[in-house]
């Protein structure tokens, strides 16, 4: 299925590794045009290297929690590519702590790079998005947002704010045709996930420690998520096929959700 992508301009922020990472690569096979950031360039630049033989990319550092970082990366991806036809909003990380662990400064932290990780992204695209003629929005958020748990309580309370505002930008750019949805992911096999196994001492391989925790979660699929598994529907929603799609937030986590 073409999913006219070809030539399409899409931004994506967190870029450097993971979901981020393999939806670039996703987005380059069908043809688009890339601005990526990440905040560390070095490690941005080295990780997609191989993608400026495919297709063009725009690689930048860039802050999402500052906005004049922000601002400076879309003038620039808009520059060079002639436009943006789709944003990603990728940034991101889990805060596993229970509420009594985690400070006051971790806490507004946490929630300034939830909410303003991708507001300050939207709001600069914004008029870019606009001129274009399938302009569309992708945020990369959590089953946390639906369902919160103890032990992330912090980063689940967040991701409930970035659900609902993800809503309200969906209502509120609706007047400039520009769609907004969200993919909300459960447990997925990351540069996170990967350190917290090495740092757990487990005397079993990835797969097997994965698995028990897994099962310990009630993910139907047995297993961690790929970000391959995740980049594909984030590209789908980016698709001009999905025109009448919007406000939605679709359920990616192997069947681990225990909402309705």
């Amino acid at each position: 299925m073409d999913l006219q992508l070809t030539g399409r301009r899409i931004l994506i922020t967190g870029a450097s590794s993971g979901i981020g990472l393999a939806t670039a690569r996703l987005l380059a096979e069908e043809g688009a045009r890339l601005a990526l950031c990440a905040r560390d360039e070095h490690r941005l630049r080295a990780a997609t290297a191989d993608l400026a033989a495919v297709t063009d990319v725009v690689l930048a550092s860039c802050d999402v929690t500052d906005r004049v970082s922000v601002d400076a990366f879309v003038d620039t991806a808009v520059e060079q590519l002639g436009g943006i036809d789709g944003v990603v909003c990728n940034a991101g990380r889990s805060l596993m702590r229970t509420l009594d662990e985690t400070t006051d400064d971790e806490i507004r932290e946490e929630f300034d790079l939830k909410i303003f990780g991708a507001l300050n992204v939207v709001r600069a695209a914004r008029p870019a998005l606009s001129r274009s003629d399938a302009g569309s929005v992708v945020i990369v958020n959590a089953i946390l947002s639906r369902q919160p748990e103890l032990r992330l309580a912090v980063t689940a309370a967040a991701r409930a704010g970035l659900l609902n505002l993800s809503r309200s930008l969906a209502g509120d750019l609706a007047a400039d045709d520009i769609r907004v949805n969200s993919v909300l992911l459960g447990l997925v096999d990351t540069g996170q996930w990967q350190r917290r196994f090495h740092e757990s001492g487990s005397s079993d391989d990835f797969d097997a420690w994965s698995a028990e925790i897994a099962r310990d979660r009630g993910i139907a699929l047995g297993r961690f998520g790929t970000a391959d598994e995740l980049a594909f529907p984030v590209t789908t929603l980016l698709s001009p096929r999905n025109s009448y799609m919007t406000g939605a937030a679709l359920d990616v986590g192997g069947g681990v959700h225990r909402y309705v």
